[in-house]
């Protein structure tokens, strides 16, 4: 079974380009990741504020070391999440093969 992470980050109003910024900066770096499956960000065009960001890891190890490393202190905990009027997570492990 894989890790799944479904995330919805609701950027304060005008600071949707930074978070725009950090995730574009993000997202490729996360998905070299060993262990990495998927790793995947959505922004609604009816709401532009809100970025939805849908993660697949072979384990939960797997994300932990996602959490910790430098680029996720760099563009999510330092660049896009200060600047969020909202953060949700939630965690999921895969059905079947």
């Amino acid at each position: 079974m894989a890790f799944v992470v479904s995330a919805v980050w609701t950027a304060e109003p005008g600071q949707e380009g930074v978070v725009l910024d950090a995730i574009e900066k993000l997202g490729p770096l996360s998905r070299e990741e060993p262990g990495n499956r998927v790793y995947q960000a959505f922004q609604d065009p009816e709401e532009p504020l809100v970025f939805r960001l849908f993660e697949i890891y072979d384990d939960q190890d797997a994300a932990d070391a996602h959490w910790a490393s430098e680029h996720f202190k760099q563009y999510a905990l330092e660049q896009a999440i200060p600047v969020l009027a909202s953060r949700e997570r939630a965690f999921y492990e895969t059905i079947g093969g």
